[in-house]
C-alpha cells in the first residue's frame, strides 16, 4: 500500500513538473561562439531527456561489452558448481541404497567438477568404505582433517576406520583430539569416557561426565545416574585396597541412584559392618522394591552378623513379602526363601515355596531341588536327575547389556560401550519360542523324578533285649544309583520283613499275607519302579516337517513400499506427450495458461 502511494506521489509531481515547464513563456537562446540556437524551455527539457537516455543507453551497452567475459566465466563456474551438487546429490543417494557403480561415477564427476567442495569429499569417502577401500577412505579423512571447514568429520571418519581396523590407542587418540576442538561433541565425548571406563579411570570418566553436563549433552537425572555407576564402580574396585575412599564413593553413590542394586549391596555391607543394622536394612530394601535381585536377598539375610540360619530365614522373608504376587520379581522372593531355609534345613518350607515352579523350573529352581535332594534325603539319584534337568532349563534372569551376559554387573558394556548398560532381565536367547528343544527330555530323568524319595527306615522297639544278627553290609559301588545295588537292597528287604511280623505277630500263619501296620517302614519299595527296562521307555514322537516354510514379516520390518509414494506435483506437472491433460512448464505452459 505504501508503495503505491508513493508512486502516485510521484507521478503527480512528474506532472506538476510538466505543466510548470510547458506554462513557462518566452524562449531559450543558447550561444557558443558564432553559434546561436534559440528554442522553447518545453522543447530544450524534452531533447534533454532524450539526450541523457541515450548517454545511459551507450554506457550500458559498453559496460556490457566490457563485463562480458568475466560474465561469461561466471555462468560457466556456476553451471559447473551446479552439475558437481547434481553428481554429489545423487552420488549420497547411491550410496544410501546401496549402489556401487552409480556412487563411484558419481564421486568421479563430483571430484572432477567441485574438487574443493566438503560434499564431495565426503561422497568421495563414503563411496571407498562402500567399496571396501579403506586405505582410500583413510586417505579422503585425513585430507579431510586437516581442513578447517571440515575437521571435526575428518576426525569422525578416522574414528571409524580406527574402530574397524581395531586399533584401540588410535580411536581414543582421534577422539580425544576431536573433544578438544568441540566439548560439545556427542561421539567425541561418548567414545573418549567409554574407553575411560575401560581402563578403569574412574576419575577421568567424570570429569568427562561432569563436562557432558556443562556442556547440555545429558540431563540432571541421567547425570545423577551414571554419576551413581561410575561412582559405584570405583568403589567395587577398591574395596579391598582403599575401604575409606571406597566407603566415601558407595555412600555418595546409593544417594544419587538409591535403585542401583551393586551400590545397595556394597553400601549395606558397610554399614553393617559398622553395626547400622537399621540402615543397612533401608539401602537393600529401597532397592529391592524397585529391583527384586539375589544379590540384596543375601545381603539382608547376612545384615547382622552372628545370626543364626533360621534367623536369616525369617529376615529374608520379611523381605519378600514386600513384593507382591504379580510382580515380575515374585520368584526372587520365593527362591531367596527356598535357599535360606535349605541352610537352617527347613526342607518343608522350602519345598512349599519351590511347588509352583517345579513344574517348569528355571535352572536355579532345578539346582534348589538337587542340592534339596541331597541335603535332605541324601538322594544321590534324585539331585543328578535335577541337575541334568537344570541344563536344558529356561534361564534365569542375568546381567544383560547388547546381548552379551556377565556374571557380574559392570558399569560399560563392552559391546558397544555404553554407560549403565547392564539391566537384570532374561537373556533372549532363553526366551521361550515355537521350536522345539534342541536336548529332548529323558524318560530315565522322568522316571527318577516320579519316584517317591527313599524314606529312611527306623528299626522298630523290639520286645526281648536280644536282637537279631545284622546283615552284612555290601560294599560300596561305584555309583550308588546303580541296578545291582538297588535289586539287592529289593530282595533283602523282603527277608527282613517277615522275621519282624513274626516276631510281633506270632498267631498268624505263615501262609496268609501279613498287612504291616507301618508301610513305610516294613516295605520301601515303592509303587513306581525307579529303574525300568529300555522296553518300557517310549521314543517320543517326532516333530512333523512342514513341507513349505512360510515367509513371515518381522515385527520390526517396515517392509518396502513397490509402488512408491506419490508426488501430487509430479502428478500434475509432466510433458504433454506422458499426460495428455498434463500442464507444460516453461514458456509452453505459460502460453498454455492463457488459452494459446
Amino acid at each position: 500500500m505504501l508503495r503505491i502511494v508513493l508512486f502516485l506521489v510521484l507521478i503527480a509531481l512528474a506532472a506538476a513538473g510538466a505543466a510548470w515547464v510547458a506554462d513557462q513563456p518566452g524562449d531559450l537562446v543558447l550561444t557558443a561562439g558564432g553559434f546561436r540556437a534559440t528554442t522553447t524551455l518545453p522543447r530544450f527539457v524534452f531533447l534533454l531527456g532524450v539526450f541523457a537516455a541515450a548517454v545511459v543507453l551507450v554506457w550500458s551497452i559498453l559496460t556490457m561489452i566490457w563485463r562480458a567475459p568475466g560474465r561469461l566465466r561466471r555462468r560457466s563456474r556456476e553451471k559447473r558448481h551446479a552439475r558437481g551438487r547434481h553428481a554429489i546429490t545423487h552420488g549420497l543417494l547411491a550410496i544410501g541404497h546401496g549402489d556401487i557403480g552409480l556412487a563411484r561415477r558419481h564421486a568421479e564427476s563430483a571430484r572432477r567438477l567441485a574438487p574443493n567442495d566438503p560434499l564431495a569429499l565426503l561422497l568421495h569417502a563414503q563411496s571407498a568404505q562402500l567399496e571396501g577401500d579403506r586405505d582410500e577412505a583413510q586417505r579422503v579423512f585425513r585430507a579431510m582433517a586437516e581442513r578447517e571447514d571440515t575437521r571435526l568429520l575428518g576426525l569422525r571418519g578416522l574414528f571409524i576406520e580406527a574402530q574397524r581396523a581395531d586399533d584401540a590407542v588410535g580411536a581414543v587418540m582421534i577422539a580425544e583430539e576431536a573433544l578438544e576442538l568441540s566439548p560439545s561433541s556427542t561421539w567425541a565425548s561418548h567414545a573418549v569416557l567409554g574407553f575411560r571406563c575401560a581402563r578403569g579411570d574412574w576419575s577421568g570418566a567424570l570429569a568427562i561426565l561432569d563436562s557432558n553436563l556443562s556442556a547440555g549433552l545429558i540431563d540432571k537425572s541421567a547425570y545423577r545416574r551414571q554419576r551413581g555407576v561410575l561412582l559405584t564402580a570405583r568403589a567395587l574396585e577398591l574395596e579391598t585396597m582403599d575401604r575409606d575412599l571406597a566407603r566415601e564413593s558407595v555412600m555418595e553413590a546409593v544417594k544419587l541412584a538409591p535403585t542401583l542394586v551393586p551400590a545397595a549391596v556394597l553400601a549395606a555391607k558397610f554399614e553393617s559392618e559398622a553395626h547400622q543394622v537399621r540402615r543397612a536394612m533401608k539401602l537393600v530394601e529401597a532397592a529391592w522394591l524397585a529391583n527384586p535381585h539375589p544379590d540384596l536377598a543375601d545381603a539382608y539375610a547376612h545384615v547382622k552378623l552372628g545370626d543364626s540360619a533360621r534367623q536369616r530365614l525369617q529376615r529374608v522373608e520379611t523381605l519378600a513379602a514386600k513384593t507382591p504376587a504379580d510382580r515380575p520379581g515374585h520368584i526372587e522372593g520365593q527362591l531367596a526363601i527356598a535357599r535360606a531355609a535349605i541352610d537352617a534345613s527347613e526342607f518343608a518350607r522350602a519345598r512349599e515355596v519351590l511347588a509352583p515352579y517345579v513344574n517348569d523350573p528355571t535352572q536355579r529352581v532345578a539346582l534348589l531341588m538337587a542340592e534339596l535332594e541331597r541335603t535332605e534325603h541324601g538322594d544321590g539319584g534324585r539331585a543328578r536327575a535335577w541337575t541334568l534337568r537344570a541344563v536344558r532349563a529356561r534361564h534365569d534372569p542375568a546381567w544383560t547389556a547388547d546381548g552379551y551376559v556377565s556374571e557380574r554387573w559392570r558399569p560399560v558394556s563392552p559391546v558397544t560401550g555404553r554407560l549403565d548398560a547392564f539391566q537384570w532381565q532374561t537373556p533372549v536367547a532363553s526366551l521361550p519360542s515355537d521350536k522345539g528343544a534342541t536336548i529332548e527330555s529323558s524318560a530315565f530323568e522322568e522316571a527318577m523324578l516320579a519316584a517317591p524319595p527313599p524314606k529312611r527306615v527306623t528299626a522298630a522297639p523290639a520286645e526281648s533285649p536280644v536282637e537279631p544278627p545284622a546283615a552284612p553290609v555290601p560294599a560300596p559301588a561305584a555309583q550308588d544309583n546303580s541296578p545291582p545295588e538297588a535289586k539287592e537292597v529289593v530282595k533283602e528287604t523282603p527277608k527282613e520283613a517277615p522275621k519282624d511280623v513274626a516276631k510281633d505277630e506270632p498267631a498268624v500263619p505263615p501262609a496268609e499275607p501279613v498287612k504291616p501296620a507301618d508301610t513305610a517302614e516294613a516295605s520301601p519299595v515303592a509303587e513306581t519302579p525307579v529303574f525300568r527296562t529300555r522296553a518300557d521307555l517310549g521314543k517320543p514322537a517326532p516333530v512333523p516337517i512342514q513341507a513349505v516354510i512360510p515367509i513371515v514379516r518381522a515385527p520390526d520390518d517396515p517392509g518396502v513400499d513397490d509402488e512408491g509414494p506419490s508426488d501430487e506435483f509430479t502428478e500434475q506437472i509432466g510433458t504433454p506427450r506422458a499426460h495428455a491433460k498434463a500442464q507444460a512448464g516453461g514458456w509452453r505452459g505459460f502460453w498454455s495458461r492463457w488459452g494459446a
